[in-house]
């Protein structure tokens, strides 16, 4: 039977230390609190010799992690571990620890199963870490490129309070709502922005192959052309530029980058710029504060934000993390300056010994809705069940409006994209008109 190392506190609150034999991390809980005593951390001894089953499942996981380094190509860049692997994970180690096996053969299960990369490599250290007597949470805790401090607190909750099955639930039910929440944005995104890209590809080929066409036409007569047709005309010469001269054709030869590298690169130039100006707090700040000022887009994105922040911190407070930890994991993962900066205003708050929801009122930051119900919360003693009933509140808001905003999308880009053709059209027949005038 696995012998247990135990730190836990007695009735007068101080420390004690000992070892209990059990079969389970679970059992030994049970009996270290039957004892009177309040358990802290509770570590399973390692074996002095790796033989029998023990050894043998031990020896599983490491060759099963050895042979996995052996085919591993690793690519700069790309071994990474995506937020839906994290939650399937999270969701699988959440079903093992409900179903009572021991959270080393529940780590050896799912790094077998996992496919080569950077996940199976963190689980073989994970186990590694695990068996030589850590505690899982800080095992997790030495890859925080997979296990951020959310995720960590979280783990160390349930460990601290022998309920690691229920803290994995709800950990599991968090991040699938999130993942769940980012699918919905990004589908509802995806056909606005197809339909945008392959319409600037058509008008870039028409402004490219085909206006060039009706400019060796014009220019064959002497007659005076509209504004409109020599401003499209123009622009189509520098969008152009050495492109027709590579096809045969006459093109400035002032012009070295064609126009359209220009327009092709613009997003990934103002991305990388866009990037550069957020490594400073100032850059932050005024980014985060314009995004929430944009019209329409605004508004989604401050209620994606308070639905995060919301119910990040009901899951923690309600996993049993201290709040002022809550609080400062959630100002951390908030995704937003703003937001970030008030969350930490109510940590001071509440280190003073104030309200929760003052500082956030006189941050402006949150509807006086949101306020309020946080100010019952408080008085009624369930400020986690109030923080994750605002999240779902929000989380239906941010539904209806991605919604709302693709509806009103689809007829603005017809009426933009038809307005982008007629004038093409227009500015090409207008000349057209003038010299059949002249002609008669």
């Amino acid at each position: 039977m696995p012998t247990f190392q135990y730190e836990a506190l007695n009735d007068a609150g101080k420390p004690q230390k000992g070892t209990i034999s059990a079969s389970t991390s679970e059992e030994a809980i049970s009996r270290i609190r039957s004892q009177g005593l309040f358990p802290t951390s509770v570590r399973e001894q390692k074996a002095k010799a790796k033989k029998g089953k023990g050894g043998k499942q031990e020896k599983s996981a490491k060759s099963g992690q050895k042979k996995a380094g052996d085919i591993e190509i690793t690519i700069p860049g790309l071994d990474g571990v995506s937020q839906k692997q994290l939650t399937t994970f999270t969701r699988q180690l959440s079903t093992l620890q409900d179903a009572g096996l021991p959270i080393l053969r529940s780590i050896d299960i799912l790094h077998a199963q996992q496919k080569a990369g950077k996940l199976k490599r963190t689980l073989g250290g994970v186990y590694e870490d695990v068996s030589s007597g850590s505690s899982l949470s800080d095992a997790m805790g030495k890859h925080p490129g997979v296990f951020d401090t959310l995720f960590t607190k979280m783990i160390a909750a349930g460990e601290i309070g022998g309920v690691l099955d229920l803290i994995l639930k709800r950990l599991a039910e968090f991040l699938e709502k999130a993942e769940k929440l980012k699918r919905r944005i990004k589908g509802a995104l995806t056909y606005p922005i197809s339909v945008i890209l392959i319409a600037a590809v058509i008008v870039l080929a028409i402004m490219i192959f085909i206006i060039p066409s009706f400019m060796s036409i014009f220019e064959d007569f002497d007659a005076e052309m509209p504004a409109l047709t020599i401003f499209l005309m123009n622009a189509s010469a520098w969008l152009a530029g050495p492109i027709l001269a590579w096809l045969g054709a006459d093109a400035p030869p002032d012009q070295v980058i064609p126009g359209v590298v220009w327009v092709c690169f613009t997003p990934f130039i103002a991305y990388f710029a866009l990037k550069v100006i957020r490594m400073t707090n100032i850059g932050k700040a005024t980014t985060d504060w314009l995004m929430l000022k944009m019209p329409v887009v605004g508004g989604i994105a401050r209620a994606s934000i308070i639905a995060r922040f919301t119910r990040t911190l009901g899951t923690l407070i309600h996993a049993g993390v201290p709040i002022l930890d809550a609080i400062t994991i959630t100002s951390e993962t908030a995704g937003n300056y703003i937001y970030a900066k008030a969350l930490m205003g109510v940590h001071d708050s509440v280190k003073q010994g104030d309200s929760f929801s003052e500082p956030l009122r006189k941050a402006k930051v949150c509807d006086s809705l949101v306020t309020n119900m946080l100010d019952v919360g408080e008085e009624t003693g369930d400020l986690d069940k109030m923080l994750i009933r605002i999240a779902d509140d929000y989380d239906e808001q941010v539904d209806v409006a991605v919604a709302s905003l693709t509806s009103l999308l689809e007829p603005v880009m017809i009426v933009v994209l038809g307005g982008i053709v007629g004038t093409i059209v227009i500015a090409m027949f207008l000349p057209m008109v003038a010299l059949m005038q002249a002609v008669m």
